[in-house]
C-alpha cells in the first residue's frame, strides 16, 4: 500500500506542479537571501580591511618620521603631533581591533546590524566599553534583514502550511474519504505517509537549493552545510508534525489553515516577542545615554580635583612617582591618573549592567525551549558567529586590549621617556579569538522532543477518538 501511495503522491505532486513551484520559489528565496547576506559580509570585511590599510600606511609614515628624528633631522613638528611623545602615538596610531566574519556569516545577520565590527582604542576618550555599539536604522531593526535564517524561520513554515493543510480534509470534501477508508490501511497512517513523502521532497529541494547557494557564494564549509540542512530538516519535520496533528484532529480545510496559521503566529511571533518583553521588564538595563552622562559628570568632577587625584595616584604607584618631579606634570599625567578614579566610581553601575545582562540571557536560554523557531534560529545564528554571545566575546577581548594599549604608554609617560622606533615596533597587536562553538546538539534535540510531544498527542487523540467511534467520514 505504501508503494502505491508513494507513486500516486509523486504523480499528483508533479501533475499539480507543486514540486516545480516549490523548487523555483525556494531557489529564488535562498539565492536572494544569501546574496543580501553576502553583500553585508563583504561590506563588513571591506570596512575592516580599509581601516587596517589606513593604519599600515600611518605606521609606515610614523616609523620613517621617528627614524629621521633619531638621526637628528629637524622636521619642524608641533609638540602635539610629534611621534616622540608616547601619548601622541597612543592617539594617532591606534591598532584596529576587529571582529572578522566567519565562513557562515552570510547565513544570518543576527546582531551584526547593531554592533560595530572594529574600533580603534586610543589613550584619550571615554571608556571603550561604552562605545561598542553603533546607531542603526530603526526601520531596519524593526523589520530585520532578509537573510537565510529569516527565510527558514519565518517563510518556510508558511510554505509547509500551504503544502499540507488540506491533505485529509480535501479528500473528505471531495467525497473520496469513504473509499480510502475501505482500503487495508488506517487513516492516520495514510495521512502520515502522504506528509512523509512531501517532507522528503522538501528536504531534497532544500539540499538542492542549498548546494546551489553555497556554490554561487563560494562557501566551502562542509560542516556549515550539514548543520544548515540538518536544522532546516528538523524544523520542517516539526511543522509537518503540526500539519499531521491538525489534519487528524480538525475537520475542514479552512479550519486547518486557520489553526496552522495560529500556531505560526504563536510559535514564531508571539512567544519570542513575549520572552524578550518579559526580559526587558524583569531585568532592565540602563540606557547608554545614562552611562554616557555618568561618565561626563565624573570627568567634570575629576577635572576640578586633578592635582589631588594625581598625588593619590603617584602615592599608589611609587614606581611612577620616583621618576617624576612636580615640574614634569602635564595634562596627560593628570588625565591618565583621573581615568582610574572614573573607572572605579563607574564600576558599580557597570557591574549592575553586566549582571542584568547575564540574567536576561539566562532567562532567554531557559525559555527558548518553548518555541522551535527560537531553537533553530539560535543554532544557525551561533554558527554564523553573529549571536549576542559572539559580540560579548568580542566586547570582552576589545576592552581587554584597550586596557593593554593604555598600559603600554603609562610607564613611558610617567618616566618621561622619548618614544623611539624600537618602542614603535613593540606596540601591542590585537588578535581576535573565535568563541568555541557549542550547543548545537542540545537545541536540535530540543526540537525533536517537541516533535515527539506533538506526534504523541496526535496518536493519543486519534486512538481515543477511534475507540469512541468519533472518526468523521
Amino acid at each position: 500500500m505504501f508503494t502505491y501511495n508513494f507513486k500516486y503522491e509523486i504523480k499528483l505532486l508533479f501533475r499539480n506542479r507543486w514540486v516545480q513551484f516549490l523548487t523555483i520559489l525556494l531557489l529564488l528565496l535562498f539565492v536572494f537571501a544569501s546574496y543580501n547576506g553576502k553583500q553585508r559580509v563583504n561590506k563588513r570585511m571591506s570596512d575592516i580591511e580599509a581601516a587596517q590599510t589606513t593604519v599600515k600606511t600611518s605606521d609606515t609614515e610614523t616609523l620613517a618620521t621617528l627614524e629621521a628624528l633619531e638621526k637628528g633631522e629637524d622636521l619642524g613638528l608641533s609638540p602635539w603631533v610629534t611621534p616622540q611623545n608616547p601619548m601622541n602615538i597612543g592617539n594617532m596610531n591606534a591598532r584596529v581591533v576587529a571582529m572578522p566574519a566567519n565562513d557562515m556569516a552570510f547565513m544570518a545577520t543576527g546582531q551584526s546590524d547593531i554592533y560595530t565590527h572594529y574600533i580603534k582604542p586610543t589613550v584619550f576618550g571615554d571608556d571603550y566599553a561604552l562605545n561598542v555599539s553603533e546607531m542603526s536604522s530603526p526601520i531596519q531593526l524593526l523589520f530585520g534583514s532578509f537573510d537565510l535564517v529569516f527565510v527558514v524561520i519565518y517563510l518556510l513554515p508558511l510554505i509547509i502550511i500551504a503544502f499540507s493543510f488540506n491533505i485529509l480534509s480535501e479528500e473528505r470534501e471531495r467525497g473520496s474519504l469513504r473509499l480510502l477508508a475501505s482500503q487495508p490501511i488506517s487513516i492516520h497512517k495514510w495521512v502520515l505517509q502522504k506528509l512523509g513523502i512531501r517532507l522528503l521532497w522538501m528536504v531534497l529541494i532544500i539540499i538542492l537549493v542549498t548546494v546551489i547557494v553555497f556554490l554561487l557564494n563560494q562557501i566551502g564549509s562542509f560542516s556549515g552545510f550539514l548543520l544548515f540542512v540538518l536544522a532546516c530538516s528538523v524544523y520542517m519535520l516539526f511543522w509537518f508534525s503540526l500539519a499531521f496533528m491538525v489534519n487528524i484532529i480538525i475537520g475542514k480545510s479552512a479550519q486547518n489553515a486557520f489553526a496552522l496559521l495560529g500556531f505560526w503566529i504563536v510559535l514564531v511571533l508571539l512567544v519570542p516577542s513575549a520572552i524578550n518583553q518579559l526580559s526587558d521588564t524583569l531585568y532592565p538595563i540602563p540606557p547608554r545615554s545614562y552611562l554616557v552622562n555618568e561618565v561626563r559628570e565624573l570627568k567634570a568632577e575629576a577635572t576640578k580635583k586633578q592635582d589631588e587625584i594625581l598625588d593619590n595616584f603617584l602615592r599608589d604607584h611609587p614606581e611612577y612617582a620616583s621618576q617624576n618631579s612636580e615640574q614634569s606634570h602635564s595634562f596627560w599625567h593628570n588625565y591618565m591618573a583621573s581615568q582610574d578614579l572614573v573607572k572605579e566610581q563607574l564600576q558599580p553601575l557597570l557591574s549592575n549592567y553586566e549582571k542584568n545582562l547575564s540574567l536576561r540571557h539566562q532567562w532567554v536560554d531557559n525559555l527558548q525551549w518553548l518555541s522551535p523557531a527560537i531553537l533553530v534560529q539560535q543554532t544557525l545564528i551561533d554558527r554564523a558567529g553573529t549571536s549576542k554571545t559572539d559580540y560579548e566575546n568580542y566586547w570582552s577581548q576589545a576592552t581587554q586590549f584597550s586596557e593593554e594599549w593604555k598600559s603600554y604608554f603609562m610607564p613611558l609617560l610617567y618616566s618621561d621617556q622619548t618614544f623611539t622606533a624600537s618602542h614603535f615596533k613593540q606596540l601591542p597587536e590585537f588578535e581576535y579569538k573565535v568563541r568555541k562553538y557549542d550547543g548545537i546538539s542540545t537545541r536540535i534535540w530540543g526540537v525533536l522532543v517537541l516533535i515527539t510531544l506533538v506526534l504523541g498527542f496526535t496518536f493519543l487523540k486519534y486512538k481515543l477518538s477511534k475507540n469512541r467511534n468519533e472518526i468523521i467520514l
